[in-house]
């Protein structure tokens, strides 16, 4: 079972990144996914979930700006980040929800 993260990088404030998040050894389609994301000296805390069929719940403080979704013929997952600002400097991670597995995380960088 694996869960490979990507897509970080650094991004001016205002700009957009897409991350990705790859499963294998899970039956995909059936898995309520969501995305974490743990800042410099922070506890991690939960961004955006997606179910199996693709209902979707968002954080607060990225409501309106990102946007989570599934592709299950890719066993994919992603997250569009848009408008980003200097607060959404984090590691992001992915999880299948209820467990213990976890994407090894991608760092997002966003200055000023």
């Amino acid at each position: 079972v694996q869960l490979q993260a990507s897509g970080g990088g650094l991004v001016q404030a205002g700009g957009s990144l897409r991350l990705s998040c790859a499963a294998s050894g899970i039956i995909f389609e059936a898995d309520d996914m969501d995305w974490y994301r743990q800042a410099p000296g922070k506890q991690r805390e939960w961004v955006a979930s997606i179910g199996s069929r693709s209902s979707t719940k968002y954080a607060d403080s990225v409501k309106g700006r990102f946007t989570i979704s599934r592709d299950n013929a890719e066993n994919t997952m992603y997250l569009q980040m848009n408008n980003l600002k200097p607060e959404d400097t984090a590691v992001y991670y992915c999880n299948v929800i209820g467990t213990q597995i976890w994407g090894q995380g991608t760092l997002v960088t966003v200055s000023s």
